[in-house]
């Protein structure tokens, strides 16, 4: 598997031929968006009930 073997990408490469191994176009990947966090939020703090004497 070297510069003659066409199946290679090194093979393809050197013989200027273009296959599965070697597309024209490489296919693009999806582009990595950063996550936002998410600012996490508490309940109100209920005030406890005044007990009656």
């Amino acid at each position: 598997m070297g510069k003659g073997d066409k199946r290679t990408l090194k093979g393809k490469t050197f013989s200027g031929s273009y296959g599965n191994v070697r597309p024209h176009k490489a296919a693009a990947k999806p582009a990595v968006m950063p996550k936002a966090t998410p600012t996490a939020r508490k309940a109100p703090a209920k005030k406890a009930a005044a007990k009656k004497a």
